[in-house]
């Protein structure tokens, strides 16, 4: 696939997010891969892409540089896949359809490159029958099968060591797996809750060493003033759906100062109670306990799973979201109000003419009002070939009358300096305005 072509079902998406035509879209795609930049699209290319706004092509741009991103991954993945002689037909189309970078990396998770972990290495020591067995026929009891599986020479001297190794195989394989993963993925974005705790301040104590009692004070003084910044957020838990990204960014930034612990998990559950996203595993994985002879060693396995290997990837993929969703945010504020400011009247408010000077196609005339309204907008051609003078300064005569013009701005390019002489020779002709 070439730089300058993408699957149909994501230029009919790009549409979709935009709200436009995909023609519009396809048309745009187009101008970026042909070099034009944004500025020029959205001022002199309107009539191709039918009126897309600069604001439409930003968001086109950085979503058709993701997308591309996605494509390239996906074609990374496929190859893997296919060289391994594990791509089924299923798998390919879940790939090709996978509309996020999350949602591909969940899928290719069990196929990609890994080091050499205790997984492989229980697997290496003949240990995986032991995992599938147990897992497959429930009436096995765990310790005494796993005696069959005593290997000396491959390092197994234990039943203990034998059933680690199996634990392992079995942690590995649900948490590589999509179908596993995302369904839990899914419930800790809507129902997680980013929690923040202080973390302890340096110990009151004292050395007998003056010099290292002064240093350990300084410490302790240094850590509270900086914990008093964050004061409201030294005993806190919110929503990841909810949560300002104010407050994210501020929760950040107290675990970078050392002063928080952060966490993400489901609201904490009753002394007793599985954890949520522990049952939802039994639910994906089709296990109840039901008193047989694996079940409590497989309970326990699944609990390890979610506690030592899935809740970990999950907190940090979330983490990684919710502060790259924060920082997005707190760009687009400041872009707004950066805007607001460049957008400001720079003389104060007074109506204002705009002249963007041209020769052939004529000098662009519009009105400003104290408010920043735009009152009036017409053409005049004061040069060449029509060499309309006298109509042209008629016209800014009518204009300043009607709105009682104070400034006059003039832009610098073609014609500009023409133009400049149109005016100065305006006002020396009317000295009242």
């Amino acid at each position: 696939m070439t730089e300058h072509t993408l699957p149909a079902h994501i230029l009919k998406q790009l549409a979709q997010e935009l709200e436009v035509k995909e023609n519009q879209v396809t048309a745009a795609v187009n101008l970026l891969d042909e070099g034009a930049t944004v500025p020029f699209i959205a001022r002199y290319r309107k009539e191709v892409t039918q009126g897309l706004t600069d604001t439409h092509l930003r968001q086109l741009e950085e979503r058709l540089d993701y997308m591309r991103d996605l494509q390239s991954q996906k074609e990374t993945a496929l190859k893997t896949i296919k060289e391994l002689d594990k791509l089924t037909p299923a798998l390919e189309k879940q790939i090709n359809e996978a509309m996020t970078k999350q949602v591909l990396a969940d899928l290719y998770q069990p196929y990609r490159p890994k080091r050499r972990s205790k997984a492989t290495q229980a697997i290496e020591a003949g240990l995986e029958p032991l995992a599938t067995d147990i897992w497959s026929n429930r009436e096995l009891n765990p310790e005494e099968f796993a005696q069959k599986f005593i290997n000396e020479e491959k390092g197994i001297t234990t039943v203990k060591q034998a059933l680690e190794g199996a634990q392992h195989i079995l942690a590995e394989k649900w948490s590589d797996d999509p179908v596993v993963v995302q369904p839990l993925r899914e419930q800790m974005r809507t129902e997680a809750h980013i929690i923040s705790k202080a973390k302890n301040a340096p110990a009151e104590k004292t050395t007998g060493d003056a010099e290292k009692d002064k240093a350990l004070a300084k410490k302790r003084d240094q850590f509270e003033k900086k914990a008093a910044k964050f004061n409201d957020y030294l005993q806190h838990s919110e929503g990841v759906g909810a949560i300002a990204s104010h407050r994210i960014l501020a929760l950040f930034r107290g675990r970078r100062e050392n002063v928080l612990d952060l966490t993400v998990d489901l609201p904490e559950v009753e002394k007793g109670q599985k954890h949520p996203c522990v049952s939802k595993m039994h639910q994906i994985l089709e296990f109840t306990p039901e008193g047989k002879p694996a079940d409590a060693w497989l309970e326990k396995v699944v609990n390890w799973t979610w506690r030592v290997k899935l809740h970990t990837k999950l907190e940090n993929d979330l983490m990684s979201e919710i502060k790259e969703k924060a920082d997005q945010d707190s760009i687009n504020v400041f872009a707004r109000n950066l805007k607001n400011l460049l957008l400001s009247a720079p003389a104060g408010t007074k109506a204002t003419i705009g002249l963007d000077p041209g020769i052939r196609t004529g000098v662009k005339v519009a009105v400003v009002g104290e408010t920043g309204q735009v009152l009036e907008h017409t053409t005049i051609y004061p040069h060449a070939p029509k060499n309309q003078w006298d109509e042209a300064k008629a016209a800014l005569k009518a204009i300043c009358e009607k709105f009682t013009v104070e400034l006059i701005a003039i832009g610098n390019g073609t014609a500009s300096r023409e133009t400049d002489k149109l005016v100065a020779e305006f006002i020396r002709e009317n000295p009242e305005f």
